[in-house]
């Protein structure tokens, strides 16, 4: 799965942005966290659930795994929601 190529990533004064483009099912501009940033970052590549979750485990040592899990499905399942993913 992907980042859809009609939603564009935008990042200024720290603050993470997800921003539809014509042709989208959702119409606006979404604000993200650090760590739905992050998995947006990791879909621009070709990638499956359980290499974004790896990735964040790397990422954030500190992190546990079923949070982790829960967290990445969760804003794969808002990314769904708007079209925003290929898969």
């Amino acid at each position: 799965m992907k980042l859809n190529p009609k939603y564009l990533t935008h990042k200024t004064k720290g603050e993470h942005y997800i921003i539809s483009t014509s042709g989208t099912k959702f119409s606006g501009i979404i604000r993200n966290n650090e760590t739905a940033a992050f998995i947006i970052e990791c879909l621009k590549k070709d990638t499956t659930e359980n290499e974004i979750v790896d990735k964040l485990l790397a990422e954030y040592k500190k992190a546990d795994r079923p949070t982790v899990e829960r967290d990445v499905a969760n804003v794969l399942e808002k990314l769904r929601s708007i079209e925003a993913l290929e898969e």
